[in-house]
């Protein structure tokens, strides 16, 4: 009978094309943290851990452009509703032995002003009120996203716009967003993104602004 030898590799060794991910079962929390550190922050996969799932994921180029209309057009709406915010970008969010994401964009509104500063996420600091991801979100996104409490979570995929309102520790998809209710977000922000791969972010963040304005 032939000997089967376990073998140990660093997850920093490993070599996922753009679009790819890999998911790792039965990952202890203090394997999470380890992997994490063994990343490092300057990279661009992405994780998402929760219940003993880890997973790594490397986003296509082309969702970029998503990535970075969705988070202008966030701070317009805001501005336009005259809400003061704090952007965190794709920051590690953490529920201690539980779950762990990093958003694509994400902002703080409601306690805009306690995370003013912040260098360094602490145990007690809030959930961002609004996160954003540019891709397919797996289960395993959704609860790290729902275990950390994201009230509100936006993805863009594939021209769709999917908005995620927390409710009772669970998901439940929304038709409007409760940050701006009075606008129609999941008809509008697509027609823009789309509209960026045509004119380019800057000429449709400035034809978003003015339609906007004009409501």
């Amino acid at each position: 009978m032939t000997a089967v030898i376990p073998v140990a590799k660093p997850v920093s060794q490993m070599q996922l094309a753009p679009g790819s991910a890999v998911t790792i079962p039965d990952v202890s929390w203090s394997e999470f943290e380890a992997i994490l550190g063994e990343l490092g922050e300057k990279r661009r996969a992405r994780v998402a851990y929760s219940q003993g799932t880890l997973e790594i994921m490397v986003p296509l180029p082309e969702q970029e452009i998503p990535r970075d209309m969705l988070s202008d057009i966030v701070k317009i709406l805001l501005k336009v509703k005259g809400l003061r915010y704090q952007p965190f970008g794709s920051t590690t969010f953490k529920r201690e032995g539980i779950a762990g994401v990093e958003p694509d964009a994400c902002f703080y509104i409601q306690n805009y002003q306690r995370m003013i500063g912040c260098r360094r996420l602490e145990p007690d600091d809030p959930p961002p009120d609004l996160a954003i991801q540019s891709d397919v979100t797996s289960k395993t996104k959704l609860d790290a996203y729902a275990a950390i409490g994201v009230p509100e979570l936006w993805v863009y995929d594939s021209g769709t716009l999917k908005i995620y309102v927390l409710r009772e520790g669970i998901y439940l998809v929304y038709d409007d967003s409760p940050l701006f209710e009075d606008i129609p977000i999941k008809q509008i922000i697509p027609t823009f993104v789309e509209r960026a791969w045509q004119v380019g972010n800057l000429q449709a963040l400035e034809e978003f602004e003015g339609a906007i304005a004009s409501k």
